[in-house]
């Protein structure tokens, strides 16, 4: 009986120590770059598992820890308190998203983070000759024009930038985001660049943005922030009247939008965006992966109801914005892709109705994004229209 008890209280003791095991840090030097499934170090408690992969715990080979090293210890709940109330080991870095896209990854490190007006701003600037900036339109950011972009720096010095809320900028939470504030922006991204003058490619909520830096270069050419030399637009919302918003849209703009962002799936996503291309052109699985990475990229998709808020802007303006169109004597081209169900065809012919020696490219097979659906075509008409080699081409 003696030799049992003596056996009992060794056990008591072994399992005390291990009960006072100092707790260890999970190691430094690694991102929490999870992947149910991925080779690594499992954590277990009632309610779920995670696995931190060997990124974070450094491998195998001369970064890994020795073998006999104490694993880290999760911190424990507290009573009545949710598992996910916890710190999440299986969020991402904030990077981490994107660096599993070469494109992204490459297209980011091209170019540069500045601060402009208080906000870091992704821009990126290649070429040389005449000075092109490009603005993206809405939900994606500069990388549209990664397609063009090889043909466009081969003829021109070319700017482009991530408007303020979308791609690689800042996204601020509870911002109102405003046509105007972007237009400082653009403004504000040229200058930095030492830039006072441009020629600019716009599409999308990008075209309204032109709109308006047209309208102030109107307004006092000599003192203008930026003068625009020549404007070609691409498809986009023009005129509030033809603008044929998507039911998502309406839906994310109302005041409904808020609760309803966080039900954005990459599904819903992918279903909506490939519907603004032509049926015979469309996005890739790789390409939507990658918008939507960009989208979610510091919690972006809280941005999306209030950048929609153009869309009523579009209304309010339409005397400031589709006034520029009209009395402007900078030359103009839209680039316009007929298939396009929101600002296609139909918009094309408002355009020509509206804006006096209307220079219209119509891209009968395209949809909304005809830079990403037949850059060949857009490049040829975007360049012509600036370098001047057209016959079509205003003075």
């Amino acid at each position: 009986m003696r030799g049992k008890a003596e056996e009992r209280l060794a056990r008591c003791d072994r399992c005390a120590q291990r009960r006072v095991r100092p707790r260890q840090a999970p190691p430094s030097g690694g991102l929490y770059s999870v992947r149910i499934g991925a080779p690594g170090i499992g954590y277990a408690n009632s309610f779920s598992v995670a696995f931190i992969s060997k990124r974070c715990t450094g491998g195998i080979g001369a970064d890994a820890p020795p073998s006999d090293a104490p694993l880290p210890i999760p911190r424990a709940r507290a009573p009545g308190k949710r598992f996910d109330d916890a710190p999440r080991l299986r969020e991402l870095s904030p990077m981490s998203a994107i660096d599993r896209f070469p494109a992204l990854g490459a297209w980011r490190d091209a170019g540069e983070f500045v601060t402009v007006r208080g906000r870091r701003i992704y821009c990126r600037r290649d070429g040389a000759g005449p000075r092109l900036l490009l603005i993206h339109g809405f939900p994606t950011s500069s990388l549209d024009w990664a397609p063009i972009w090889p043909m466009l720096t081969s003829r021109f010095e070319v700017l482009t930038f991530d408007l303020l809320g979308l791609g690689f900028s800042a996204k601020p939470r509870g911002h109102r985001y405003r046509v105007s504030e972007q237009a400082d922006l653009a403004e504000a991204v040229a200058h930095h660049y030492g830039w006072n003058a441009a020629f600019v490619l716009a599409h999308d909520y990008g075209d309204t943005v032109a709109q308006e830096l047209l309208a102030r270069s109107d307004q006092n050419p000599a003192h203008a922030a930026l003068r625009v030399l020549r404007l070609c637009l691409l498809n986009g919302g023009l005129f509030p009247e033809t603008h044929r918003a998507r039911l998502i849209q309406r839906l994310l703009a109302s005041p409904l939008g808020p609760g309803l962002v966080g039900l954005m799936s990459r599904r819903s996503f992918a279903r909506s965006l490939n519907a603004l291309f032509s049926p015979a052109r469309p996005l890739g699985e790789t390409a939507i992966d990658e918008y939507w990475a960009l989208l979610q990229h510091e919690q972006g998709l809280h941005a999306v109801p209030s950048l929609l808020g153009y869309m009523a802007e579009r209304r309010r303006e339409r005397s400031r914005w589709v006034g520029a169109l009209q009395t402007t004597e900078t030359p103009l081209r839209l680039i316009c892709g007929a298939l396009d169900p929101v600002s296609g065809l139909h918009m094309s012919q408002r355009y020509r109705q509206l804006v006096p020696r209307a220079d219209v490219v119509l891209l009968d097979d395209v949809g909304h994004f005809p830079q990403l659906e037949d850059p060949d075509s857009v490049f040829a008409a975007a360049a012509a229209f600036f370098i001047g080699d057209d016959e079509r081409t205003g003075g």
